[in-house]
């Protein structure tokens, strides 16, 4: 349970919000590359953190990322001419380039200098992977852009689902490091079976146990936290554990575990206070779905399931289209896809949850350190100090592992997954939080 003024510094992002500035000082994606496919392509709408911006490929592939208004009189650039290396806002001619500068002005005198002294607000773009990554924040903050959780290596196959959702992103990203959840929710598509360890069908994931209330244990990382499920396995329950592991690399990602085929992050990337893009990312080798084969599976198809701007088709005002005969027949949900169950639960608490009134229970362990950890972390930004997951000691992102399979009792969940600089960044850690306590 939080207080009012602490599940508002937890979800407010939009303008000076501490948790928005703590979302400035990190890379993060604005949009895919396949939106902007090509040269003097349409512009897009890109809504982040409160700010209405367009983004182009222009002439000579640059990547501008913009305010929508048009400086002159407001009039927005979405609707502009994306031509000869510049986008031109369709009411007076004034055109841009990928930077934000003015570079023409139609409505001027040929011998005006007005247009050199006319820049609009713009922000660096890195495109990798897949996606168009942004820095919002201060110039002399900006860490140098460094490789995902899901690119580990250039040759790394990715696909990705994105979806706009009408929900605040700290619920969004609350379901996504709830493991006990998937037991209830996902169990038409997250099934138990007699399998050595998570595994990934057409239609299915399997796994291992039918233990829908798992033992929860959390660790704070320089990154943000590491928690494991454990279960019991059906097989050799007395000797040995289920774990799956899970990774919280604030602010926005969660690294699930992974199963035979691949590896997956959910990330959540505010549009503003009430509202969140959604992408899930499938990442791997050569045993990855395919990008329509993983999209199909989480009934995320643009065309078919979404609206061409990402928007779901299947809305509260729809009831998501459940089906409740598929339920009387054995669907726990009646909704298709895993990503749609968790959106007609995310979106039903509506915009902002109200977190004055929760009731939480033992498998809320990781939620309970997640609003512990970011509201500390909004303090800290309030009161001047880094943003959480930008000071060292760091681990490379994409060095970051999660884990899932059966292991004897013995074994260290601390561990499993983790490389050797993460064990022994948590050491130190630990042993100086040790010995901070015995001081006091």
């Amino acid at each position: 349970m939080l207080t009012r003024e602490e599940n508002e510094l937890l979800c407010r992002v939009e303008g000076d919000a501490p948790m928005g500035q703590i979302f400035r000082r990190h890379w993060l994606p604005a949009l895919l590359s396949e939106e902007v496919p090509e040269p003097d392509c349409d512009p897009v709408r890109v809504k982040l953190l409160g700010e209405n911006l367009v983004a182009f490929r222009d002439t000579d592939g640059r990547i501008g990322l913009i305010q929508e208004a048009c400086p002159h009189r407001g009039a927005s650039l979405f609707f502009g001419r994306n031509e000869e290396s510049g986008i031109r806002c369709l009411y007076h001619g004034w055109k841009f380039d990928a930077e934000g500068q003015c570079v023409d002005m139609a409505s001027e005198p040929a011998e005006s200098s007005f247009c050199d002294k006319v820049k609009i607000k713009s922000y660096p773009v890195v495109e990798t992977g897949g996606f168009i990554w942004t820095y919002m924040g201060p110039a002399e903050t900006m860490p140098e852009f460094s490789p995902p959780v899901w690119q580990p290596s250039p040759e790394t196959n990715v696909v990705t689902t994105k979806v706009i959702v009408d929900a605040n992103w700290a619920q969004m990203l609350e379901g996504s490091i709830d493991s006990a959840h998937s037991s209830s929710l996902h169990s038409s598509d997250m099934v138990p079976a007699r399998v050595p360890g998570a595994q990934s069908t057409v239609t299915q994931w399997q796994r291992p146990s039918t233990d829908k209330s798992p033992r929860m244990v959390v660790q704070r990382t320089s990154y943000g936290f590491r928690y494991s499920a454990i279960r019991r396995p059906i097989k050799d329950a007395a000797t040995h554990d289920y774990v799956r592991t899970t990774l919280f690399v604030a602010p926005y990602i969660v690294h699930i575990p992974p199963n035979n085929l691949h590896r997956s992050c959910t990330v959540h990337v505010p549009r503003d206070d009430g509202s969140t893009t959604f992408y899930f990312v499938a990442f791997g080798s050569d045993t990855v779905p395919a990008q329509e084969d993983w999209r199909k599976l989480h009934s995320n198809r643009v065309g078919i399931d979404l609206d061409e701007t990402y928007r779901n088709t299947r809305t509260a005002a729809n009831n998501y289209r459940q089906d409740r005969k598929a339920m009387k027949l054995g669907n726990f949900t009646g909704m298709p896809g895993i990503t749609n169950q968790d959106i007609s639960m995310w979106e039903s608490m509506g915009p902002i949850v109200d977190r004055t009134h929760d009731r939480l229970g033992a498998s809320d362990l990781a939620i309970v350190e997640f609003r512990k950890q970011m509201v500390e972390a909004a303090h800290t930004v309030a009161a001047g100090g880094p943003a959480i997951g930008t000071s060292e000691p760091r681990v490379p992102l994409s060095a970051l592992q999660s884990f899932e399979g059966i292991v004897p009792k013995s074994s260290d969940w601390r561990t499993l997954g983790a490389t050797e600089t993460e064990i022994e960044i948590a050491a130190r850690q630990a042993k100086a939080g040790g010995s901070q306590a015995a001081a006091e």
